[in-house]
Formats: C-alpha cells, structure tokens, sequence
C-alpha cells in the first residue's frame, strides 16, 4: 500500500520561528489586544480597573497573569455585540453556538479574522497530510457554527477538492466518501466513529480511501 505523502508545515516563516522571535511576536500582539479592549469593551475596561490593571502594565506575555478572566458567562451576558473591539460595520461574518443551553454565544468576524482562522485551518490540515492532491470531505455544520466555513476555507487554501457536505444524511455522506473518493474526513468524533461503524456494517470500508481525520468541536 502506497504511503500518503505528509507535509508536516504549511507557513515555515510562522511555524518555524526562533523561539525568541515568536515570543517577542506574541508579546507585540498581546499588548496591542490589551489596548484595543481596553480602549473599546466597556467590560474589560471595568474589569481592569477593578484589578488596578491599565494597558500600559502588559509587556510580555509575562504579564498574562495580571490580567482578569473572561469567563463563559460573560459571553452570555454580553449578547449579542457587547464584546465586539471593531464597529459592526467592520465585522464581515457573524458566527456563534448554537444556544441549546441558554442564549446562544455569537462572535464578530472582521475579514482579518477571516483570513486568520482560514490559515489557522490550512496549517492543522498541512500537519495532518493535506494538499492539493486530496479530496477533503466536510462534515461539519455549516450554519453559525464555525467549523463547516473554517474548515471549508482552510481546504480551499491548501488547494485541496472540497466536498462540502455539511452535516448529517449519513447515506449521502457514505455515497460521496467512496464514490468521490474521499481522502480526508472533517467532522466531529462521534458522527466519525458512527461513519465507521456504518460503512462497517453494510460492508464498505474496502471502498474508503480515507488517509487522515480532522475532528473536533466535542
């Protein structure tokens, strides 16, 4: 059986980074979001002052510790655009659970987050195996939930065939994996171990060119 190539970095500048330079990188970018929400979420600025903590006190990522939580409550508390730093008209995709326990937790997307969480994707499928020769099924839901577009855009960036499945129909999901010829599965560990179990029992899994799995979200 011929062995999947594996191409373990997709952003050498960013993965391989001397230690001393990444963490001077995080340091920056740490102080700059400490300002920005301090500056502009009512909430983390109360909580700072509360602490006796202003902007100007974080330096290195040292500094964490001086910090106060943000708990999950808050992103209750603070529905539906409480915490945004950037003004709606800057935010490109609103994305959120799916509030089964109570009121549901939304986040903000500007089009730079966009563009992080989609290279974010693209190195995780890299590590696992990825490229442009697979053929990428995604199981994931694709509504407010974060992981069907997230998913979706990290394939696309890595130059892979994207079947955007979405969730659930564990029949079509069996029927496009063999007959698409499916070599990465992205879903949640349950449905994968469902799937299995399913293509198991009527008898499929000679048909399965499955090579690696990206599941997560439980």
């Amino acid at each position: 059986m011929k062995q999947p190539k594996i191409h373990k970095i997709y952003n050498p500048a960013m993965e391989c980074m001397d230690r001393s330079k990444l963490r001077e990188l995080q340091s920056e970018r740490l102080r700059e979001t400490v300002k920005l929400e301090y500056e502009r979420v009512p909430l983390y600025r109360k909580r700072m002052d509360e602490k006796g903590v202003k902007p100007e006190d974080i330096k290195t990522v040292d500094d964490l510790y001086k910090l106060p939580f943000t708990e999950k409550t808050d992103l209750r508390d603070e529905f539906p655009y409480g915490l945004l730093a950037q003004p709606l008209k800057d935010i490109v995709r609103i994305q959120g659970s799916s509030g089964t326990t109570g009121k549901p937790i939304v986040a903000g997307y500007t089009a730079n987050d966009v563009e992080v969480w989609t290279e974010m994707v693209a190195r995780a499928l890299t590590a696992a195996g990825g490229d442009a020769d697979d053929v990428i099924q995604i199981c994931y839901g694709y509504g407010l939930f974060t992981g069907g577009l997230g998913a979706h855009q990290g394939a696309e960036r890595i130059g892979a065939t994207v079947i955007p499945m979405s969730a659930g129909n564990t029949e079509r999901q069996m029927m496009m994996m063999t007959e698409l010829g499916a070599t990465m599965l992205c879903c949640t560990p349950s449905y994968a171990t469902y799937l299995a179990e399913t293509l198991r029992d009527r008898g499929l899994l000679g048909k399965v060119k499955l090579k690696a799995g990206i599941f997560g979200a439980e």
